[in-house]
């Protein structure tokens, strides 16, 4: 299959940008990415700021097929800015049945979305929204229940909007779910879903870590009470609450 003229033009911007990087900034970005990242991942030096201006110029002229040329990429950059431009024809339509085209697109090639970066930049603001906005969970549930790592990422990322609007039912269930999950991002993901519960409601937060300190693992601890008074995490810390 022919490369789209406009796919063309977004990897065209990209490389340029890349190429006008310093010389250390490349040295530090361009690798494999193993673990973390999808197996055979290539950096090319594009920093987040400069594929959002790029998201910004292309995203209403580029179509959802077009967007799987990108999103399939073996390049992190060129992910993470096919993830951009979908946020922002999201965002920017009023249209529900092209924002419910969008979140079946998302779900779809969930498989491409492998990585940190790639959840934590579009699931909060495309799948947590819609959840959000339409009372409709079952997306996120879906998603906590697989077997996959990164699709129950998606899921406590989705909540966050729900922490944003004050609901926070979603968040502890999920955090229950996913507690004895062996992988540790798993740990801080739930950790840090926990922690922006706090940051709303530090009383929630309390009575969730009372109720279930004993079942909670170190590394989700951790970054569950991360901003909380100092003697406070202390004792949490040392098991004396």
């Amino acid at each position: 299959m022919n490369q789209s003229i406009i796919v063309s033009e977004i990897k065209t911007a990209l490389q340029e940008l890349s190429i006008r990087e310093k010389a250390e900034i490349l040295k530090r970005f361009f690798k494999t990415g193993k673990g973390e990242y999808g197996e055979g991942d290539i950096f090319i030096g594009v920093t987040v700021p400069d594929q959002r201006t790029v998201a910004k110029e292309f995203y209403n002229k580029i179509s959802l097929e077009e967007l799987i040329e990108l999103l399939s990429s073996k390049i992190h950059e060129h992910r993470l800015t096919a993830l951009l431009l979908l946020v922002y024809k999201f965002e920017k339509t009023k249209d529900q049945s092209l924002r419910k085209k969008i979140v079946d697109f998302y779900l779809k090639h969930t498989k491409y979305i492998n990585n940190w970066d790639l959840v934590d930049t579009s699931c909060y603001k495309i799948l947590g929204r819609y959840c959000f906005e339409n009372q409709d969970s079952n997306l996120l549930e879906k998603l906590s229940d697989s077997e996959n790592m990164w699709e129950k990422r998606m899921a406590i990322v989705g909540t966050m909007y729900h922490i944003k609007k004050g609901q926070f039912e979603l968040t502890k269930t999920f955090a229950l779910k996913n507690l004895k999950h062996p992988h540790d991002l798993m740990h801080k993901a739930n950790g840090w879903l926990l922690r922006e519960m706090g940051n709303k409601n530090e009383t929630e937060l309390l009575d969730f870590l009372d109720l279930h300190y004993k079942e909670i693992p170190r590394t989700c601890l951790r970054y569950a009470i991360e901003k909380l008074d100092e003697n406070l995490r202390q004792n949490y810390l040392k098991g004396h609450i």
